[in-house]
């Protein structure tokens, strides 16, 4: 039996973002989607860029400008962090381990989320360019006043954010995306860190880190500390799928396990329940 009845507006979704038309014959099946008016199985496909869909579900025009390339050369840049990236270590963990694909990635999203090198502390940096801009002391500032704020779900800031806390020298890689979305036009943060990289180096007294890059980045074409969040934990996932799949097919007798170095001095005692206690008594006897 069919049923015409319209949906009350309370069963609505409200969304700028996507329009789609039902099958005339079963309004669970798509007939035509849009995003932002553009036909997406009509026309979109097989004519549109990946960035020219990742642009269009976040803005609703798209640019004019160099953005979209820019996006796509820093995309390139954080598709793969490397298996010695720590979220990307943990995608191989799950995929080692026999875990499902959604839970090495979920592995990865969870450890590549926070404010050392992740995706928060992109946040926390373009936060930092929003509200005081290319001002290296406001930018001290602004690290100093982080420490008296409200209770949070993160950890406390523990260096200015978008530099690397362990480094020494710039890496070359850093150096070189830097200059290369400077030279594309990225924006003017872009093009001010670059010129004075060496004076935000002695500022911070720490290094400029690949998430500071992406952050000053995201920052110029455009993007809210949010939107910034969401694209760094996004764009970073197709290394950590791609090393998981090959550490599920090279198998665990060939996957690094390091040995885990703790500091005795800061390290409690581990609890032995009464039965393992038993055990290793008599085992002594």
């Amino acid at each position: 039996m069919k049923n015409n009845a319209t949906p009350s507006p309370k069963d609505l979704i409200h969304t700028a973002i996507w329009q789609e038309t039902p099958e005339a014959d079963n309004p669970f099946a798509t007939r035509a989607a849009y995003c932002r008016g553009y036909d997406v199985y009509g026309a979109m496909a097989g004519n549109a860029r990946w960035m020219e869909m990742l642009w269009l579900l976040l803005r609703a025009e798209l640019p004019a400008g160099p953005e979209l390339d820019v996006l796509e050369a820093l995309a390139v840049a954080l598709a793969n962090p490397g298996p010695r990236d720590a979220s990307v270590h943990a995608a191989m963990c799950g995929g080692v381990g026999g875990s499902t694909a959604a839970a090495s990635l979920m592995a990865a999203l969870a450890v590549g989320a926070g404010r050392s090198g992740g995706a928060r502390e992109v946040h926390d940096a373009m936060t930092m360019w929003q509200r005081c801009g290319a001002d290296l002391a406001a930018w001290r500032a602004f690290h100093a006043a982080s420490t008296s704020d409200p209770v949070d779900v993160w950890p406390e800031q523990g260096h200015l954010p978008g530099f690397d806390p362990h480094g020494a020298a710039t890496p070359l890689p850093v150096r070189q995306l830097l200059a290369t979305l400077d030279r594309m036009g990225a924006g003017p943060g872009t093009a001010w860190l670059h010129a004075g990289l060496d004076g935000a180096r002695a500022a911070a007294g720490l290094p400029l880190a690949m998430c500071g890059v992406a952050a000053c980045v995201l920052h110029d074409l455009g993007f809210s500390p949010d939107e910034g969040e969401m694209l760094y934990l996004l764009l970073r996932l197709p290394g950590a799928a791609a090393h998981a799949l090959e550490q599920k097919a090279v198998g665990f007798k060939r996957f690094p396990f390091y040995k885990l170095e703790l500091d005795p001095a800061a390290t409690p005692p581990v609890p032995v329940s009464v039965y393992a206690s038993a055990a290793i008594e008599k085992e002594a006897a």
